[in-house]
């Protein structure tokens, strides 16, 4: 079907999707620079402005209706390294249908941080960009991979520096959306706008609320083992929870005039997360699960760097077998499989057997 034809009187012919016509808008379009002056107008004083084409490292024509940072937001979106993060861990290999992967993870983060956003006057777009990327980095596994390639890269690896500055570089993003990218996790410098600043608190309530959910699901934990002090102050619920942390960021960022959260609710989130590291992810059967991965992608960054022939990317073949290049090219590609992918590549590859691998719950 091609569509309806519209009015055969109007000047310009116009196609609908429907019979019957098209709902009436009028012709009351806001181009970029509008809409850059509205947001101007509209944002915190201290919020991110969205200007012209944006900062790249490589210049750009600036788009007709989107701005800066909203092309940033749907270049992450379309982008493969984000539609892989579906077949990664977050907490559990292999999850079961209604357990997170890092792409709901990288989604509910987006939710957190935009509601925050939109309150405190910060830019949304901006906030949104950098919440959909932050995970782009993680290799399969979880956390577990950021051990396993260390060896292998000057510094160690770092999910949100290799995200940056490796996974999403082709993308050509502003600097502001690469820099909350690189900087989002508590241990790395401050972020040098405050929408990095909202998404690092963001990501924290996300997953802490998240996480023992999922292993609440599976009865790894349950409601009545947190700490009292979670739930005296935070509810019993997932969305209770979210909502009082999100009030906690949000009333102590308007009242200083700076990111951050209330003291009390703070203090919560603090006990929230030392519980999930002690019954979650410092567990026994984590901690099993988290050397079978660090073997696993060892052994194949291994053997793609001897081997960069087989690997499916531009001048892998004059490569040196071993050499930097090989090394380099081998964690990248290995970073960026998914758990499933991996696991199959260690039978197929390497003649690793099942019960040396990772299980799921």
């Amino acid at each position: 079907m091609g569509g309806h034809r519209g009015d055969t009187t109007a000047e310009k012919q116009v196609r609908h999707a429907h019979s019957g016509g098209a709902n009436r808008l009028g012709a009351a379009a806001v181009d970029r620079r509008a809409r850059e002056e509205a947001e101007d107008a509209r944002l915190a004083a201290g919020a991110t402005r969205a200007r012209g084409a944006g900062n790249r490292a490589l210049p750009e024509q600036a788009d007709a209706y989107r701005t800066c940072f909203e092309r940033d937001r749907d270049r992450i979106l379309h982008a493969s390294a984000f539609r892989r993060l579906a077949g990664k861990t977050q907490v559990f290999i292999f999850p079961e249908d209604h357990q997170r992967t890092r792409l709901t993870h990288a989604l509910e983060v987006a939710q957190v941080a935009t509601a925050i956003a939109r309150s405190v006057g910060a830019n949304v777009a901006l906030t949104e960009a950098i919440a959909l990327g932050h995970d782009c980095g993680h290799g399969p596994g979880g956390h577990a991979s950021e051990d396993a390639f260390s060896p292998f890269v000057d510094g160690g690896y770092d999910h949100a520096v290799w995200g940056a500055d490796v996974v999403l570089a082709p993308l050509n993003l502003c600097a502001e959306t690469l820099d909350g990218i690189r900087n989002h996790s508590w241990s790395r410098p401050l972020p040098a706008t405050p929408e990095g600043e909202i998404v690092s608190w963001a990501d924290r309530i996300a997953y802490v609320c998240h996480d023992m959910e999922d292993a609440a699901h599976v009865g790894i934990v349950s409601e009545e083992m947190l700490p009292e002090v979670v739930l005296q102050r935070c509810g019993t619920r997932r969305s209770q929870r979210l909502g009082a942390f999100i009030a906690g960021v949000v009333g102590a960022t308007i009242e200083s005039g700076q990111v951050g959260m209330s003291e009390p609710m703070a203090e919560a989130l603090a006990a929230f997360r030392a519980f999930n590291y002690e019954h979650i992810y410092m567990r026994p059967a984590s901690l099993r699960q988290s050397e079978a991965v660090i073997g696993v992608l060892r052994a194949l960054v291994e053997y793609y760097a001897d081997r960069p022939n087989t690997l499916a990317i531009e001048g892998a073949g004059s490569m040196e077998p071993g050499g930097e290049r090989a090394l380099e090219a081998a964690v990248t590609w290995v970073g960026g499989m998914t758990d499933r992918y991996a696991f199959d590549a260690a039978r197929t590859l390497l003649g690793w057997h099942g019960s040396d691998l990772p299980k799921g719950i």
